[in-house]
């Protein structure tokens, strides 16, 4: 009996010995401002998970504080917020900033790029986060992977697109370089923030837009307004999304933080993409039975757009040696992927949708 007591005084007295974990850390609260509109729960979603995640895994110690485009600085204007200070981190696609490197884009995704898993296995494995590193240090920022939607839908269009001819004069909202590319083919290209894109399709601002895919796109109502919705989205085969770190922020976090945000990103960026593989076959069945004419941009379209999409980033390899030489190993590991996922993937999965249609 009194060898039990002694070891219950002993436990109590350790106990009280031992700090919680969240008083043993610092307490640190983080502003980040996104891209992305709240009403889309997958993309400003992720940004919440994230938010929440590192808060659990600190238990509440490090707090990152989520807010939408125009709460605390436009939607295209995260990066330099986070570069100049203004907030400690935020949500956002390098692809957005590509004016200021054209470099940025690589970090996102090109056109005729990388799945998802090959975007992954290429930024883990194949040094891209490494390589990428320099790129946004030149920024001002620390950047993290941190969502992927998977690939993407070709848009919305008022009227059917049949041939090279019909893009020319057209006038899409799209984002990074497809834009560019489509630009040589007689496309009017205009990039415009998520919340600004519905108002400019109702008044006419322009004829077409591309934004994510079915689920997203049917929150945000272009099928009210544009009849025809294509595939694929070539120009957006698996965008990256960061968590973008002001670097006298990063530097000064404790490891442990550091490790929290590794991890917490990780997740944020699988999570996304299983919930857009999980929600979008569900929302196109909506549309279609809405009224929605799906179409797919046939092989001539597709042959230009390719075409044109390696004469642009000949021209800007010759302008920029840094995009030249990231481009240069990125294409490499890309057509390394290309030939085996053809072997080991692609016959499977041609074979499984003919299966499918014959049951």
């Amino acid at each position: 009996m009194e060898r039990r007591n002694l070891l219950a005084a002993g436990a109590a007295a350790g106990a009280l010995a031992a700090p919680s974990l969240a008083s043993a850390q610092p307490r640190i609260r983080w502003r980040m401002p996104g891209s992305f509109p709240k009403s889309l729960d997958t993309l400003y979603g992720t940004q919440e998970r994230i938010a929440r995640r590192v808060s659990e895994m600190t238990d509440g110690a490090f707090q990152l504080q989520p807010f939408g485009p125009g709460e605390v600085m436009p939607a295209l204007a995260v990066m330099d917020g986070v570069a100049g200070g203004t907030v400690e981190c935020g949500y956002t696609s390098a692809y957005y900033y590509l004016g200021k490197d054209p470099s940025l884009a690589i970090a996102t995704c090109l056109p005729f790029g990388l799945s998802s898993r090959q975007l992954w296995s290429w930024l883990q494995e194949g040094n891209g986060r490494q390589i990428l590193q320099e790129v946004y240090r030149d920024q001002g920022v620390v950047a993290i992977p941190a969502g992927n939607t998977g690939a993407q839908m070709g848009g919305w269009f008022r009227r059917e697109v049949n041939s090279v001819q019909d893009l020319n004069g057209l006038k899409f909202r799209i984002a990074g370089y497809g834009g560019a590319v489509l630009q040589k083919l007689g496309v009017v290209a205009q990039q415009i923030g998520g919340p600004d894109i519905y108002p400019a399709l109702e008044r006419g601002v322009i004829d077409a837009t591309e934004w994510v895919g079915p689920y997203d796109d049917e929150k945000l109502g272009f099928q009210r307004i544009a009849r025809f919705y294509y595939a694929p989205g070539w120009w957006e085969y698996a965008p990256s999304i960061d968590l973008m770190i002001n670097p006298a922020a990063y530097n000064a976090l404790p490891n442990q933080y550091k490790a929290v945000l590794e991890a917490a990103c990780t997740e944020g960026w699988h999570w996304m993409m299983a919930r857009y593989d999980a929600l979008n076959p569900q929302a196109l069945r909506r549309l279609v039975a809405g009224g929605t004419q799906l179409r797919v941009f046939n092989r001539e379209i597709l042959s230009a757009c390719y075409r044109a999409a390696q004469e642009l980033y000949a021209e800007l390899g010759g302008q920029n040696a840094r995009f030249r030489r990231i481009h240069a190993e990125w294409d490499r590991y890309r057509m390394d992927q290309v030939q085996w996922f053809r072997l080991a993937e692609d016959t499977q999965a041609n074979f499984l949708a003919l299966a499918s249609q014959a049951r």
